[in-house]
């Protein structure tokens, strides 16, 4: 199977003119669809965000769900899937509700609002990512063994890419090293902030290794499939994001020593790691920076009401100084963030992943630094009372300063526009 697109004369530059490119309204058929998923968010999710969050405080193993916790989310789930409300990530396929890049845009925007949201509609990274790859590349065996179970919720997975020893941010220093020994892979090398690997209920792993060093760099790189149980994969701890391990999911430091795996376990084929990362990428930085725009819009909801209700100096806090004017650049930020990542999503539907790539870092570039910038005004109202325990804005804030890391570092994705830009002239 080919999942790459021919190439055409503008590959690599961003296409301007193409009217469908302007078209971001949500489609009569979603419409629906997304109400209802407010109606689950209001009615199954938020009630129990705060009762599962505070069953989680002080259990004795922290890398393990408190009593309690797995159950009052399932519910939510099974309410979830009852109402056909389940599994809408995956663009055009018959897997799901085969909803557009762009109608799913809408959705993850108002996901971000509510910590739980996502994986209450099976829709969470980064299984989202690793359930379209499965359902893109995979053999029949590999989707009955692993895509089967995590489009039903049952299992968690994660994937492993980044190393301690190399800048990943250029996929082509990956060195973790898979070598065909008779019907065996067997990997060896170390990977960090594998996020989710901490997981209990994490049990495959989407590996990005080195297969075929000889070849050109393109074909070098190769994915497998790699059961988190296998001997020889050890679990050497937690990176810690900001001085917090994230547990139990977490982002683990794992050490690959001698790991054996079938060679039926690589996906696609030998050589075609890059290739399968074209297909990935593309709709789960879309769903990131939907998720954290409705991050912001909580951000300024909870900026807002502070600001109004508090006081010094006389006056409420939103007439001091020059908050108003943070509150205006704040709605008028969170728009055109909107707008531009609706049009990412709509270049993807339109012109495919790959040639929408640089919708794609054009986004990816803004969007997580701007969310960041409004989460710290609102933490600066708020206080000390910004940066305690007393709000989400601390962790908010964590958050969104990862995920200039998690997708790729901003001065790649500057590097990617910046040079299309170039090409064009």
């Amino acid at each position: 199977m080919n999942v790459m697109p021919a190439k055409s004369a503008a590959m690599g530059r961003p296409d301007l003119t193409n009217p469908d490119l302007n078209n971001l309204a949500m489609s009569k058929e979603a419409q629906p669809l997304f109400d209802a998923v407010m109606k689950h968010i209001d009615e199954n999710v938020a009630p129990i965000t705060e009762e599962f969050f505070r069953l989680g405080e002080g259990r004795k193993d922290p890398w393990s769900w408190a009593p309690g916790q797995l159950e009052l989310l399932e519910g939510a789930k099974n309410k979830a899937k009852a109402s056909g409300l389940w599994n809408f990530f995956l663009p055009g396929s018959e897997i799901g509700r085969g909803l557009t890049n762009l109608d799913y845009a809408y959705i993850a925007a108002e996901l971000g609002k509510q910590p739980l949201a996502s994986e209450s509609l099976n829709c969470s990274a980064p299984d989202t990512g690793n359930m379209e790859v499965l359902e893109r590349v995979g053999t029949p065996e590999q989707k009955e063994k692993w895509l089967k179970p995590l489009l039903n919720g049952e299992i968690r997975s994660a994937y492993a890419m980044t190393e301690p020893a190399v800048a990943s941010s250029d996929a082509k220093n990956v060195a973790t090293r898979a070598v065909l020994d008779g019907d065996d892979w067997v990997i060896n090398g170390e990977k960090y902030y594998i996020s989710g690997a901490g997981d209990p209920r994490c049990k495959i792993m989407i590996t990005m290794v080195k297969t075929s060093p000889d070849a050109s760099p393109q074909f070098q790189q190769s994915q497998i499939l790699v059961p988190i149980g296998t001997p020889g994969v050890k679990i050497l701890g937690p990176m810690h994001v900001f001085g917090h391990d994230h547990a139990p999911r977490g982002h683990m430091h794992i050490k690959f020593d001698n790991v054996r795996v079938p060679k039926e376990n690589i996906l696609l084929g030998e050589g075609r790691g890059f290739e399968i990362s074209q297909l990935r990428l593309g709709p789960g930085r879309i769903h990131h920076c939907m998720r954290s725009i409705g991050a912001a819009e909580k951000a300024l909801d909870l900026m807002v009401k502070r600001g109004s209700t508090r006081q010094a100096f006389g006056k409420n806090l939103i007439a001091l100084g020059k908050n108003i004017e943070l509150v205006s650049r704040a709605r008028i930020e969170i728009e055109a963030m909107r707008l531009m990542v609706l049009k990412a999503a709509k270049a993807m539907d339109v012109l495919g992943n790959r040639e929408a790539r640089i919708w794609v870092s054009m986004v990816k570039a803004m969007v997580p630094e701007k969310v960041c910038t409004i989460i710290d005004q609102a933490i600066q109202i708020h206080g000390a009372t910004g940066i305690s325990q007393w709000t989400p804005l601390a962790e908010m804030y964590m958050n969104q300063r990862h995920l200039r890391f998690a997708d790729g570092p901003d001065e790649v994705h500057h590097m990617v526009v910046g040079r299309a830009e170039l090409s064009r002239h």
